[in-house]
């Protein structure tokens, strides 16, 4: 499909401090990989095709980057393991194959309608979807919130690449994909409003806090 297809970065392309490898051929991966050695933040997507037909030189370009991306079954299928939990522990496992580069740390399980899970060796965080009462194409949904959590990680430099941002980078992509969803291609998002994604953020916080002013330990004892 791709015969020939050997993107090369531009010079400034190669400064970037954040690298999002879309989902496309495991060797297209790491040829861009390679020309970013030294970005801060390299995150990967992909699916089940390269899974069943690529999977060794997929698993190379994983063990190059820090974050991977991909949806529950996929990560069950790439690994073997029976649930998230045990998947996810088996790529943070990977280390990397070259002594300039990290290997994952992080791993981000979309489950479509339930949400997605954020899975680190320092914990777990999951956040559900936004409640959407009627949803029109789901098409493009995984890309966005792809696109949404590498994008808040980019837009946020001055943070440490920590949990606390990792999971801002979470909630915002779980909004971005639900406007998504809400129209044909990409017509909502194009004009989606920074107002728009505050007022679904402050929403989506409200449902999910745990416990409302006030409630103490004993509450749930």
């Amino acid at each position: 499909m791709f015969e020939g297809f050997e993107p090369k970065l531009s010079e400034r392309s190669r400064d970037s401090d954040v690298l999002f490898l879309a989902n496309i051929q495991p060797e297209l991966q790491l040829g861009v990989r390679a020309q970013l050695p030294h970005a801060r933040f390299v995150a990967l997507d992909s699916m089940n095709l390269w899974i069943e037909q690529t999977r060794a030189a997929l698993v190379s370009a994983i063990r190059g980057v820090d974050c991977l991306i991909l949806n529950d079954a996929e990560l069950r299928q790439l690994t073997g393991k029976p649930n998230l939990i045990a998947a996810a522990r088996e790529v943070l496992a990977w280390g990397p194959e070259a002594p300039e580069l990290r290997g994952p740390s992080v791993i981000v399980a979309k489950q479509g309608e339930y949400g997605a899970a954020l899975i680190t060796r320092e914990g777990f965080f999951a956040v559900p979807a936004y409640p959407l009462e009627t949803v029109v194409d789901p098409t493009g949904a995984g890309d966005t919130f792809a696109g949404g959590f590498v994008g808040y990680i980019d837009a946020h430099p001055q943070d440490e690449l920590g949990e606390d941002v990792l999971r801002r980078a979470m909630v915002h992509a779980t909004v971005l994909a639900s406007f998504n969803v809400e129209e044909f291609g990409t017509t909502r998002i194009e004009r989606l409003t920074g107002e728009e994604i505050v007022g679904r953020l402050q929403e989506l916080r409200a449902m999910t806090q745990f416990s409302h002013e006030g409630a103490t330990a004993e509450n749930y004892g």
